[in-house]
């Protein structure tokens, strides 16, 4: 049997794991045919998506989202900030903006792109913004196997001790958006959930987008106040009305705005222990 050559980036001594899947989003014909050759020379990479504008990159991402989006930022209709404010975290693939203009340097990184190219893009910067997202693109995938597997194997394993964060307990924080920044009072939290590196803030007025994971926001609420009662969801105690028997040891958590929420057995008898009864 014969074994293909194992291929390396340039620049790098570590081998391709995988093909990875791209997508480009400009609105200039000639940057995108020159960025697709440039990736296709690099090795390890398949161009699945090339798009000329916002809105049709948005609907086809959706859809059918890569592992990494080149995007430029300058394009008419919707810009490459509100294009991926569009996508939302759940559908977000790594991002590398691909610009003519430097000045947009410092929101590129606000919304953790992981690298930021100028036009015409050099080959060798190209390389070296493949080493990176190879990188991240392997710890999310082992971040994601683990989380499988806790799912299928660790779910009933207790959770460990919620330690303070050094910083003490918070009472507000700013939540950023492209438009504003919105400044939001603890209590005023009804729940908060879990979505990969961001977490939803559930208020009586709407939700927010915070990039921050649910365990390290955990460490920064006051557990008298915020448990824990699912791996992907906090509850606000005081917003707490009943808790609704389910099978095998499990409750439905039932807000007082009528949200319901699984109370899972790993997490109950943390809960008994700050309510001060029994289930």
């Amino acid at each position: 049997m014969t074994t293909a050559p194992t291929q390396t980036l340039p620049g790098s001594t570590q081998p391709f794991e995988s093909t990875l899947r791209v997508s480009i989003v400009d609105d200039e014909p000639l940057a995108r045919e020159g960025l697709r050759l440039h990736l296709e020379a690099a090795g390890g990479v398949q161009v699945v998506g090339e798009y000329g504008d916002g809105p049709t990159a948005v609907a086809a991402l959706l859809q059918q989202p890569p592992d990494v989006l080149f995007l430029d930022i300058q394009m008419p209709g919707m810009d490459g900030f509100e294009l991926l404010e569009a996508l939302g975290p759940e559908r977000m693939p790594l991002v590398v903006f691909v610009t003519a203009f430097g000045h947009h340097a410092v929101h590129a990184f606000e919304v953790h792109a992981l690298d930021y190219l100028l036009k015409p893009v050099a080959h060798r910067r190209l390389a070296e913004a493949l080493v990176h997202v190879r990188h991240r693109f392997r710890l999310r995938r082992l971040a994601r196997c683990a989380g499988e597997l806790h799912g299928l194997f660790g779910g009933d394993a207790e959770p460990e001790p919620q330690t303070p964060h050094p910083g003490g307990y918070l009472t507000r924080l700013m939540v950023k958006s492209r438009a504003r920044v919105a400044v939001v009072r603890v209590e005023d939290l009804r729940w908060i959930e879990s979505s990969g590196d961001y977490v939803y803030l559930h208020t009586a007025s709407g939700k927010h987008l915070l990039r921050q994971t649910l365990a390290g926001f955990e460490r920064r609420l006051d557990p008298a106040t915020f448990q824990r009662i699912h791996r992907s969801a906090i509850v606000n105690l005081d917003r707490l009305a009943e808790l609704r028997p389910l099978d095998h040891g499990e409750y439905r958590a039932v807000l007082d705005d009528g949200t319901q929420l699984k109370l899972s057995r790993s997490y109950r008898s943390r809960l008994q222990g700050v309510l001060g009864g029994k289930l």
